[in-house]
């Protein structure tokens, strides 16, 4: 688990205020997520909603549902599927700490905000 960083470097694409309201918010963190070209082409643009996402664990991977990134304008027949579960990137005692949680306590894991960090990486 890192620490959440408020450097100016990086570039917030899209926050989640609507769980900030919905939500208890226990603890945060940060997690990268497995993207395809376009879908970062596409992040680029702005072309993203995180409204009713929210992650969930499943055969021991930590799954990213109903993350909506629009299509990159200038793709072709290649172009990625706009709600198409995504594998976010955790450590193994992070995703087990989080799946007790989640069976024991009834709690969701609900994304706050997506962002380039300071080295170009997307993380959520």
């Amino acid at each position: 688990m890192t620490k959440q960083k408020t450097d100016s470097s990086s570039k917030v694409l899209s926050t989640n205020r609507k769980a900030f309201y919905d939500y208890m918010i226990e603890e945060k963190v940060e997690a990268g997520i497995v993207l395809v070209g376009t879908e970062v082409k596409a992040l680029r643009e702005g072309r993203l909603n995180l409204k009713e996402s929210y992650a969930a664990i499943i055969n021991g991977k930590a799954i990213l549902h109903n993350c909506h990134i629009g299509t990159y304008s200038h793709g072709n027949q290649m172009n990625h599927e706009p709600l198409r579960p995504r594998t976010l990137l955790l450590h193994k005692k992070e995703i087990e700490r989080l799946t007790e949680k989640v069976q024991q306590k009834g709690l969701t894991i609900v994304p706050l905000r997506l962002y380039f960090n300071e080295r170009g990486r997307v993380k959520l």
